[in-house]
């Protein structure tokens, strides 16, 4: 492993945006312990996983409506109106992100994400205009904490493991990024991120220009 990253690799849900389900089945399920239910066993993240790991909408959804014929028009929205279950950016991360940015970082994303949600996703958020490149599952047909994707990207972003610098809400996401030699960080929020991005000279503190990649 290199002494120091010269590269910085965003995860984007629950790192650079907040992303829940609930937040768009809580604007059509008013009471809340219908709405649990409802995302612990229709609609749920480990269902939602598919998407992320490559599987068309098209069979995705029939097939789940055939098993929740009552849900159809919920399980429906899931697809119509995927882009409200990302309702915020993350405090303090398109900060550090711009910031990097201007310290003419490189900036790269890998991310588990639905090929057909983030082709919606990603013209809306001009945050991602500042990266070089973006990894995504649902294109690659392979997710996270798959070691395939981290190869994946290595030769995409045109980096050894050894310069980039990664973080991912997700423990084991950041561990098989550790285990191919990358800089592996667990987000936790943006102050413990601002933290270890000084500490390593990627990002500028008040007395410490950023050392450029």
């Amino acid at each position: 492993m290199a002494d120091a990253p010269t590269a910085v690799v965003f995860d984007i849900g629950r790192v650079l945006f907040d992303w829940d389900l609930r937040f768009l089945f809580a604007k059509l399920i008013d009471d809340p312990a219908q709405l649990e239910w409802f995302v612990s066993e229709v609609v749920t993240e480990q269902w939602h996983f598919q998407c992320d790991a490559g599987r068309s909408l098209d069979e995705m959804v029939p097939e789940r409506i055939a098993q929740f014929p009552g849900y159809a028009p919920l399980i429906e929205a899931y697809r119509a109106r995927f882009n409200e279950t990302v309702e915020r950016p993350i405090p303090g991360t398109h900060a550090i992100v711009r910031r990097l940015h201007a310290a003419g970082v490189p900036l790269f994303a890998l991310t588990n994400f639905g090929a057909e949600f983030f082709a919606g996703f990603r013209p809306v958020q001009p945050i991602f205009e500042l990266f070089d490149d973006i990894v995504v599952s649902g294109d690659e047909r392979v997710a996270k904490p798959d070691p395939r994707i981290y190869e994946i990207a290595e030769r995409r972003f045109g980096h050894p493991g050894g310069e980039l610098f990664f973080t991912d809400d997700n423990p084991a996401n950041v561990e098989a990024a550790a285990g191919r030699g990358w800089h592996a960080h667990l987000f936790t929020g943006a102050a413990a991120l601002e933290s270890e991005l000084v500490a390593l000279g990627l990002l500028a503190d008040e007395k410490t220009p950023a050392r450029r990649g």
